[in-house]
């Protein structure tokens, strides 16, 4: 019997280890999901700091650098009162993401006909993936994109509201003052980006695009 004794401690112990990792995990798993609950049914995520670099209480605080990727490998921090650990996860991830349906050559404007949706492992896709086919439809795609590839950000811009030499309106706005008039535009820039436009008097002002092509200037 007493030779028995330390097998069963031993055996104990492991159940003991096993209890807590799927304990841990299960925290994890919650907290991941209620930071993404959009892809929460399709989440797993998997532990993989050894046992004997984890915090040592039983529900730590996890915390996330500001500028985390949402899937993936990432680094938590597991705080128990003053002591804080971290920890080495794997966010897996499943859902649909955009692929290009055929050929799409550099410079010319994304169709819905040339995007496909696919099912997948989205933590493990190019940064910036496309999930949504309508951020990308109507857009310029600035290089040759290969049927089957997954879209990204970075493959496509938005098409120019205004064009370099384009004669624009320019409306300056403050409190109580309201003026307008017309300029040529120096660059080409989509809405809400910033654009340089000359003056009938010579005068070169900066202002952001609008929606409508006319160009505001906040005073």
């Amino acid at each position: 019997m007493h030779r028995a004794t330390p097998l069963l401690a031993g055996f104990l112990g492991l159940l003991s280890v096993q209890a807590s990792a799927a304990d841990l995990a299960a925290q994890l798993n919650q907290f991941f999901k209620a930071r993404d609950p959009q892809h929460a049914r399709d989440m797993q995520v998997v532990l993989r700091t050894p046992a004997a670099q984890w915090p040592p209480c039983e529900t730590p605080q996890f915390s996330l650098p500001g500028n985390s990727r949402p899937w993936g490998n990432i680094s938590v921090a597991a705080s128990c009162a003053q002591q804080r650990r971290y920890l080495q996860v794997q966010v897996q991830v499943s859902g649909q993401y955009v692929i290009a349906a055929r050929q799409i050559t550099r410079g010319s404007a994304v169709s819905t006909a040339d995007l496909q949706l696919k099912r997948g492992r989205l933590d493990i896709l190019p940064a910036r993936a496309v999930l949504n086919p309508q951020q990308a439809i109507d857009a310029i795609s600035v290089r040759d994109i290969s049927p089957g590839q997954a879209i990204t950000l970075s493959m496509v811009r938005q098409p120019w509201r205004v064009k370099a030499g384009q004669n624009v309106l320019v409306i300056a706005q403050g409190e109580g003052f309201n003026a307008s008039g017309e300029g040529r535009a120096l660059n080409n820039a989509v809405v809400a980006q910033s654009v340089r436009v000359r003056m009938g008097n010579g005068q070169i002002v900066n202002g952001k695009v609008a929606a409508d092509g006319n160009i505001l200037i906040t005073l």
